[in-house]
């Protein structure tokens, strides 16, 4: 069986199948024109509130893949995704250098997670 959260007609913002968490890619929504590390911030926000909707969280973690507009704001990313991460509990991480749907978004974030517990209600 397949959960799918915030379906809309193009995509879902998640879907939960055996026990694993996808959540499509997050970008930016409230503030497009922020410098990279509010916009990482943001989205960094965003995958934490999925990931609690899903019955996960950063701490279970299993791969991500993140998209910059530009890879030499690698380092700058790196400072905002240091202090969230989970100390011991780094996923795998692939980070790239993308043209990105809008071209305001600095980074945009996949990740994939075990769940932990039942979905909660959004």
């Amino acid at each position: 069986m397949i959960e799918r959260l915030h379906v809309g007609p193009r995509l879902s913002e998640a879907a939960i199948a055996a026990g694993t968490v996808y959540l499509a890619g997050q970008a930016p929504e409230l503030h497009p024109e922020a410098d990279l590390e509010d916009q990482t911030r943001e989205v960094l926000g965003h995958i934490d509130r999925l990931l609690r909707e899903c019955g996960s969280s950063k701490a279970h973690l299993l791969t991500v893949q993140i998209f910059l507009a530009d890879i030499a704001d690698i380092a700058r990313m790196n400072a905002a995704w240091d202090a969230w991460v989970t100390p011991g509990h780094t996923p795998p991480r692939a980070t790239v250098q993308a043209k990105l749907a809008d071209p305001r978004w600095r980074i945009e974030i996949v990740v994939t997670a075990r769940q932990m517990s039942q979905p909660s209600a959004p």
